[in-house]
């Protein structure tokens, strides 16, 4: 069951001016299930992504990146659940392209202007007759308040679907920012099984799109894990419709503001993902203060998620809590000075100048434990650099779905 996973209604997602989005039903590994996603855009929008960092990456992944990269303006994506085409060689590539080809025919758009996804199991060749089949009946359905139906249609694992929506006021206008994410196992950051598509209806220039994109998923989506395992697939994409005239520019009050809120749609998507993880239980921030850099919080931050021992501790309501000093003293930081660092769990300090905390009882750290939500905070008192990760514990569930996955 989802932790404290917030109720999300179709209505409560609003509309983004100049994307619509389709869905079907097209079979693609199971009947009866929305997994065909179209989303198109007006002409003039600004798209931008960041993808997996896995040598063994999709076939889609490539040629998202090749498309990107033409900067011949996108105005459409595609996306499939059920087969992720990663590890599929030659054929891959051509199905990939063909979906592009065969949509692009549809919508009367290049090729090179549309972006395909894929998620699902690995090594297995897309059965292009089902998933192009499923393009025409989404582009019929194309509307603008399809958010809560293209949030389904990108599901494989996950219990529930993941939607975020805010408006902002901008030059006394109403700003519109909606996404979606899928996600409930392997996860690792940079970036994961994770596919998280967030539009607005803000202009703005490619190079400061390009930007935020980093900057939003270096925050958010590369700031979770579940399983430690970086998938084939992930990709993480911003589109800019520009249909309500307010422009963005780099710098400014408007600038600020909008990446401001931005992130927060972002890391609120990241985050439903952890709630969602296989077999969760509970949601564990991971805070680490005083590094020497945000790359050395994070190396620590993710020893800690990454740790079984940990999870399942976590899991089990054991505050069993020398396997998180034991997973900071493995880390790999050079010079780190255990004497000088502080463990709290939530507001427990529960470890000092190497050692337990005088004033620790095990009756603090069982009450915290039995939360659902917890805060591991780890003060290095070395730097002024601090990190956030986003994890779950592990438990029984996540065992069974990963071992029955394929069936």
């Amino acid at each position: 069951m989802a932790v404290n996973f917030p109720t999300i209604t179709a209505d409560a997602l609003h509309p983004v001016a100049g994307v619509k989005l389709g869905f079907a039903q097209a079979g693609i590994r199971k009947a009866d299930k929305k997994d065909v996603l179209v989303v198109l855009l007006d002409e003039g929008a600004t798209v931008s992504g960041v993808f997996t960092t896995n040598a063994f990456c999709a076939a889609p992944v490539t040629v998202c990146k090749q498309h990107l990269a033409a900067q011949s303006g996108i105005r459409a994506l595609i996306v499939n659940t059920g087969c992720a085409n990663a590890g599929t060689g030659e054929l891959g590539m051509t199905n990939a392209q063909a979906t592009c080809d065969e949509l692009a025919k549809q919508l009367g758009i290049s090729a090179n202007q549309v972006l395909p996804f894929s998620t699902g199991v690995i090594l297995e060749h897309l059965p292009m007759d089902k998933l192009l089949t499923g393009i025409a009946p989404a582009i019929e359905n194309l509307k603008e308040d399809n958010w809560y139906n293209a949030a389904q249609a990108i599901m494989t694992t996950d219990t529930l679907p993941k939607a975020v929506s805010r408006q902002i006021t901008m030059d006394n206008q109403t700003i519109t920012l909606t996404g979606i994410s899928k996600g409930a196992g392997m996860i690792k950051p940079n970036m994961a099984t994770m596919l998280g598509y967030l539009a607005t209806d803000v202009a703005i220039a490619q190079s400061d799109l390009d930007e935020l994109t980093r900057q939003v998923a270096d925050q958010s989506f590369n700031s979770i894990t579940i399983d430690g395992d970086t998938s084939t697939n992930d990709s993480f994409i911003i589109m800019a419709s520009g249909a309500s005239g307010v422009r963005v520019e780099k710098n400014t009050a408007a600038w600020h503001e909008f990446a401001a809120a931005l992130q927060s749609v972002a890391t609120e998507l990241a985050q439903l993902i952890v709630r969602d993880g296989e077999g969760a239980t509970k949601l564990i921030s991971i805070v680490v203060e005083q590094a020497t850099s945000t790359a050395e919080a994070k190396q620590i931050a993710y020893s800690i998620a990454h740790s079984p021992l940990v999870k399942t501790a976590f899991y089990a309501s054991d505050p069993n809590l020398g396997r998180i000093l034991a997973a900071i003293g493995y880390a790999g930081v050079a010079d780190l000075d255990v004497a000088a660092l502080e463990l709290y769990l939530d507001n427990v300090h529960v470890a000092t100048r190497g050692g337990r905390h005088p004033n620790y009882t095990e009756e603090q750290g069982q009450a915290v434990m039995n939360q659902s939500e917890i805060t591991v905070r780890v003060v290095l008192n070395r730097g002024t650099a601090n990190a956030t990760v986003w994890t779950c514990d592990f438990s029984h569930e996540y065992v069974s779905i990963n071992a029955d996955y394929r069936s």
